[in-house]
């Protein structure tokens, strides 16, 4: 089979491998989609340091069941399926008390496994312990169900941050994820959703896409003071940073409404992580300011959910299909900004 391995940064190779077999609590894939991340732009990059090369890359999976191991239980060959990424041990403490998108024994698809930019895959007795494979609704595409993995990611930060009926939320980047929290903040019944990207280009194509009620280029307007003057002075209720910006996360604290919600979606460089913040802001206007890690089975399970009943679309997010072969093209096609999602096809 074909498969795009990782062996260091700037070397993604596309190579021929052993089809795998599945153990008695695995299942073997055929892999229909795996869509593209940032993430897999910074791997090729830099690397990560719980990737181990190496190693098939690739995350936002979902294809067809084509071996059942004989220990596994509701699946068979032919089940059209979508998995997690990130996967929590169920066992230490945090997974106990539910919060499982910080377990410190996590491990990843892509990462410790081998991933979906691949013709076949084996998904291992980690993710099926964890009820981490969920059956893809009839009428569903692969393609939009590879999607759920990302949305999932963004269902915990809207959840952490209590995006609901009536909030002005304001969303700094307009890639993926951004696009993705715009379309949920409003499923969530937001009052307005403001998207702010940097990137001109990048900004028209998303807002055509998911129309947000008001766009906003920094290099056009002062952020702050547009956000201050569209909501009478008052700020927003809240705000994520879909993007790895300081500049993003500071104007965050600055624009907020009182008892308003950050936020920090979108990590910093691991070697410039430190920002300004005027504590005396967080104090005296009672602001919260959360972080937002991966998701849970549970919420990758709503996630296709809410694609599935059309709460929240995503076939127009997918604006770029290429083949296994064509996967450094995709990668670097994220990182120009020309597309919203792309997806490899193997």
């Amino acid at each position: 089979m074909k498969v795009a391995r990782f062996y260091a940064p700037g070397d993604l190779r596309i190579e021929q491998a052993p089809e795998p077999v599945a153990g008695p609590r695995e299942l073997k894939l055929r892999v229909r989609n795996c869509s593209t991340c940032g993430t897999d732009l910074k791997i090729l990059r830099h690397g990560h340091h719980h990737l181990d090369p190496p190693r098939v890359i690739g995350h936002e999976i979902a294809g067809e069941v084509v071996e059942a191991g004989a220990e596994t239980d509701g699946f068979a060959p032919g089940d059209r399926v979508q998995i997690i990424a990130a996967i929590p041990c169920g066992d230490c403490a945090y997974c106990g008390r539910g919060w499982q998108t910080v377990c410190p024994n996590q491990r990843s698809m892509g990462y410790h496994f081998d991933g979906g930019f691949a013709e076949f895959l084996t998904v291992p007795e980690q993710v099926l312990r964890v009820d981490g494979v969920t059956h893809i609704p009839a009428g569903l595409g692969y393609d939009e169900a590879s999607v759920a993995e990302p949305l999932a990611c963004v269902l915990n930060g809207q959840e952490l941050a209590g995006v609901g009926p009536g909030d002005v939320v304001v969303v700094f980047g307009a890639g993926p994820i951004g696009c993705l929290h715009t379309r949920l903040a409003m499923a969530r019944d937001a009052e307005a959703v403001y998207l702010v990207e940097l990137n001109r280009s990048r900004l028209e194509l998303a807002a055509a896409v998911v129309k947000p009620d008001v766009a906003l280029c920094p290099s056009d307007v002062d952020v702050v003071a547009a956000v201050l003057e569209l909501t009478g002075g008052r700020g927003a209720d809240v705000v994520i940073t879909a993007a790895a910006s300081r500049t993003a996360q500071e104007d965050a604290l600055r624009l907020v409404a009182r008892r308003g919600r950050v936020s920090f979606f979108g990590g910093l460089p691991k070697d410039d992580p430190v920002i300004g913040c005027d504590s005396n802001l967080v104090h005296y206007r009672e602001l919260t300011i959360v972080g937002a890690n991966g998701s849970t089975p549970a919420h990758n399970k709503q996630a296709l959910e809410l694609i599935a009943s059309g709460a929240v679309g995503v076939h127009d997010l997918i604006t770029h299909r290429v083949p296994l072969d064509g996967v450094l093209e995709a990668i670097h096609t994220v990182s120009t900004g020309e597309a919203i999602k792309v997806t490899v096809e193997p």
